[in-house]
């Protein structure tokens, strides 16, 4: 494990690392280099010097208090601050205060007793409105830690768990803002839109603890070029690029298109309405061979270096049953995929996500947050089709409740730079997540549709996440695109599957659209 510390020996900033972070009095002895190293029995002690108006203030505790998260640092970063250094020694976390880690010096080494490591009670801002946002901010509603929950702007399943305020996702200075005024300790940002503007980067420079990646990492999906570059340097298996768009392929809009910037192209007319289609965009695009498989997402929580594994999942992006349809945002999804199992899992995050986090970190642009491959299982092995710089939405709404452990402790362990003793582990159920949207979607959406049903779905067992709703007069009504989620958690795939559309069919609005084929394939498939 890794820890950082932030010091300033004999008036002259450095950073230094150390493998285990003890309360010992070798501040000058650290900085030093050779003493440092031979004390702590270390084979190489790298300092950088760094201008002082970059470094962080580490604020001290006693080895026996509880660090409060917003005791971290003393002032906030400055307009020059560093998100991170790079993942090697030396490292920097300037949010030294979200966990407070005590050690003790133990034999010739450093031991950090797991069992001691606590985070004190903290104010949560969830960044977001959609399904995706409600159910992190269920999530996280369950941590002993959780003092206060917000959200900007929220959704009406939000604002029965904390309190919403009316700030979009990309008004960086209303959320500073709204930071300041409820004393936030931890900023969750949900969607990749404001992630690749930068609101993540304003908010650290403010001194605010984010879970989200840099502008600089984030175009991992900002950037379908940007991410091809990154899987040459890194040798990450992808499908091939092709020189000009020639049917059968896939051609995908170089920039953010809501999901609904890949067009399959199997004949040259395909391939014509998507050359239309993605030049209405008004962006770039990547063509690619076509690839055959089945498709999966993997999912990991990085602080940059360290990861953690969360269950894999598979959605369903065209809007009709046996994907016809055009391509939506997803219209449902399941955890976890009997087409993958622990070990391909791990052999994935290791061939796949572990080289890309390490290239970017290289780049000097880590990527804290969470980090999705959407892949497809070839005969050849697994191919990245994509990666994603958030949770999947609605990938998220059938893995969360899958999770067993703190949520919150894992999510401010990464932002602080150092995931350490963070835990989350697979409950091993089943969940399947049913996406109602709203008649005319995905070129049109109705808004202002009442809804029926929705407590009567919950009373079913399932979990009803908010998509895109508004309350007006004491109604629920429809408000976008993709309206409610409907998870079912079972024993297994078929039995979520099951309690899933059960609460469906309690749901009622006029033009509701569903598939009714979600997860579907994988009841048949022997587990």
């Amino acid at each position: 494990m890794v820890e950082q510390l932030a010091v300033e020996p004999d008036r002259v900033a450095y950073i230094a690392g150390v493998d285990g972070l003890a309360r010992l009095d070798l501040v000058r002895d650290l900085a030093r280099g050779a003493k440092g190293r031979e004390h702590l029995g270390l084979d190489a002690l790298v300092v950088d010097r760094i201008p002082a108006e970059r470094v962080a203030l580490l604020h001290e505790h006693s080895l026996d208090q509880t660090a409060d998260l917003g005791q971290g640092l003393r002032g906030g970063v400055l307009e020059q601050g560093l998100e991170r250094l790079p993942f090697a020694l030396p490292l920097a976390a300037v949010y030294t205060g979200l966990v407070h880690k005590t050690c003790v010096l133990g034999g010739a080494g450093l031991e950090t007793p797991a069992s001691r490591s606590t985070l004190a009670r903290v104010n949560v801002l969830v960044v977001g409105s959609g399904g995706r946002e409600h159910a992190l901010a269920w999530k996280l509603t369950q941590s002993p830690a959780l003092s206060e929950l917000h959200a900007a702007p929220g959704n009406p399943g939000i604002a029965a768990l904390g309190r919403c305020h009316p700030i979009v996702a990309e008004d960086v200075e209303g959320l500073l803002g709204l930071c300041r005024e409820h004393a936030v300790d931890l900023v969750v940002v949900g969607p990749e839109a404001p992630l690749v503007a930068g609101v993540a980067d304003e908010l650290r420079r403010a001194g605010v603890a984010v879970f989200g990646p840099s502008a600089a990492a984030a175009r991992i999906e900002g950037s379908k070029g940007f991410a091809k570059e990154i899987m040459r340097a890194a040798g990450v298996p992808t499908a091939a690029e092709l020189d000009e768009p020639r049917a059968p392929c896939v051609l995908k809009a170089d920039g953010l298109a809501a999901g609904k910037g890949v067009f399959v192209c199997r004949t040259q007319a395909e391939l014509d309405v998507a050359l239309r289609a993605v030049r209405r965009l008004g962006e770039g695009f990547v063509v690619e061979k076509l690839l055959e498989g089945d498709e999966v997402s993997v999912f990991v929580l990085t602080d940059g270096d360290g990861t953690l594994t969360l269950p894999p999942a598979q959605d369903f992006k065209r809007l009709l049953d046996g994907d016809e349809g055009p391509n939506t945002g997803g219209m449902g999804s399941y955890s976890p995929v009997p087409l993958l199992s622990s070990d391909e899992l791990e052999e994935v995050v290791a061939t796949v996500h572990r080289p890309v986090l390490d290239e970017l970190a290289a780049r000097r642009t880590p990527f804290v947050g969470l980090l999705y491959a959407g892949l497809m299982l070839t005969a050849e092995g697994p191919r990245v089709l994509e990666f994603n710089c958030r949770f999947g939405d609605p990938e998220a709404q059938a893995i969360l409740p899958l999770i067993e452990g703190d949520l919150l402790q894992a999510l401010a362990s990464a932002a602080a730079g150092s995931l350490g003793s963070a835990s989350l582990e697979a409950s091993g159920e089943a969940a399947v997540s049913i996406v109602l949207a709203a008649p005319g979607y995905p070129e049109a959406p109705e808004a202002g549709i009442p809804i029926d049903g929705i407590e009567e779905a919950g009373n079913e067992g399932a979990l009803v996440f908010h998509a895109g709703t508004a309350v007006r007069g004491g109604r629920t009504l429809s408000a976008g695109g993709r309206v409610l989620n409907v998870t079912g958690i079972g024993a297994s795939v078929a039995e979520a599957r099951e309690r899933a559309y059960s609460a469906v069919e309690r749901i009622s609005f006029p033009g509701a659209q569903y598939r009714r084929d979600v997860a579907l394939r994988a009841v048949r498939v022997p587990s």
